[in-house]
Parts: C-alpha cells; sequence; structure tokens
C-alpha cells in the first residue's frame, strides 16, 4: 500500500498539486496534511490526521462512482474522520472559498 501511496504520490493531478501548495507546510491553522496517505483499505487524496479531516479531490471519473465514494466516506467516518469532497474545478475556480471550507473545518 506504501508503494501505491508513493506512486500516486508522483502522478497528482493539476488539482492536486494547485491545493498540495496550500495545505504543505502546515500552513493551514498550524495543521500538518499528509499526501495519498493510506487509511487501509484506502488511500486518501489528502489527510490532516491530528484533526481526523480527509479532503478528497474528486474529477469527472467519479460521476459514475458514486456508490463506492459513498462507502468510502462511510468507511471513513465510523473512524471518526470527517471528509470533504470537492471537484477538482472548484480547486481552480473557487480557491478561496475551498480554503475557507477547510480553514473552518480545521478550527471548529
Amino acid at each position: 500500500m506504501k508503494d501505491k501511496a508513493r506512486s500516486l504520490r508522483r502522478r497528482q493531478t493539476e488539482a492536486e498539486k494547485r491545493l498540495w501548495q496550500y495545505l504543505r507546510n502546515r500552513q493551514p491553522a498550524g495543521c500538518k496534511f499528509r499526501r495519498q496517505h493510506p487509511i487501509s483499505p484506502y488511500i486518501v487524496d489528502f489527510a490532516c490526521l491530528e484533526k481526523k479531516l480527509i479532503i478528497e479531490l474528486d474529477g469527472s471519473q467519479h460521476l459514475e462512482a458514486k456508490e463506492p465514494d459513498n462507502r468510502r466516506d462511510n468507511f471513513l467516518k465510523e473512524k471518526g474522520f470527517t471528509v470533504l469532497r470537492f471537484w477538482n474545478h472548484e480547486i481552480f475556480a473557487e480557491t478561496e472559498a475551498v480554503l475557507q471550507l477547510i480553514y473552518h473545518k480545521l478550527n471548529k
């Protein structure tokens, strides 16, 4: 699973690269995020373990994958995580709104 996570980190989408620029180095509220982090049996896009916050970015392939995404979200919620999902285009078109929602969840 670690090898797959490493591979995903090397092949980030443009939306993941963009959001990572705002999440890295404890920028949001002093909280540490990990990218492509394994939470078995899944690998999540971004995770703040301290605040139990998961951020998932969805591209067009997720339009047809609602049921698997729901199962994944329910599993993570059962583990005590809050899951935020954003469409890739939101990262580019509504960056400030996305970041404000993330900061709000971190400061709850």
